[in-house]
């Protein structure tokens, strides 16, 4: 078994659903009393949060690419960021450590392809949802098309990321904000809805939603144990 290394924290909400996806996962495959051999750097979410909105990328990935060291020094094998908007700095991370990542991208668009679907919605963030280091690598890799909601929804769609899910708040008023958001995707000639923030499968169930969802946190973690058992 690989090590993984996972740098966690943003938010920690999500990162304690990778540690039991993965571990649940693993424990499923090869029984008994397996768990994953795993190592996590988690972040002060705090600080990520207000240099996102700063603007301050370079910072950023100088903190993606320290994490990433300190996992390589720790002895991981295989990195995955357990976040969906940090991917924004993927390159930095490529060219300063040497360890294969796990895109969390590429699971969740491998997994819509083998479903048959190519026009699916995108919920996340607004660096997520506007900027196309992330619609650009489903789009040019995996032929998808790309909706995403329209400004007033995606600030909606935002702010309850920030505001609640990265806290743990979960509300049904939230809840049915995203419903009427999918709802409009839908409407436009969404056949899937990607959740593509780590922290949405807290809030969004399948039930929620007439079309496919695709939880990238969930493909993530699966797609992470694929490669350690590999």
């Amino acid at each position: 078994m690989k090590t993984l290394g996972l740098i966690g924290g943003m938010s920690w909400e999500s990162s304690a659903q990778y540690y039991r996806l993965i571990n649940e996962e693993v424990r499923a495959r090869l029984g008994g009393a397996h768990s994953a051999q795993l190592l996590m750097w988690s972040l002060d979410f705090a600080r990520i949060k207000q240099l996102q909105h700063d603007g301050d990328w370079d910072a950023l990935g100088n903190e993606m690419v320290d994490a990433a060291q300190r996992l390589q020094a720790g002895g991981a094998e295989l990195l995955l960021i357990c976040t969906n908007t940090m991917h924004k700095l993927v390159g930095e991370i490529e060219a300063a450590c040497p360890l294969p990542l796990l895109h969390i991208a590429d699971p969740t668009a491998t997994a819509i392809v083998q479903a048959g679907l190519q026009r699916v919605g995108l919920l996340g963030t607004a660096f997520t949802m506007e900027e196309n280091f992330y619609r650009g690598r489903l789009s040019e890799r995996f032929g998808l098309d790309v909706l995403v909601p329209e400004a007033d929804d995606r600030r909606d769609v935002h702010a309850i990321i920030y505001q609640e899910l990265i806290a743990g708040v979960v509300n049904e008023r939230s809840r049915r904000v995203y419903v009427e958001v999918i709802e409009r995707l839908v409407a436009r000639g969404a056949e899937a809805i990607i959740l593509g923030c780590t922290e949405i499968m807290l809030l969004v169930r399948a039930e929620d939603s007439p079309v496919p969802l695709f939880d990238t946190t969930t493909l993530h973690a699966r797609a992470a144990v694929d490669a350690a058992l590999a």
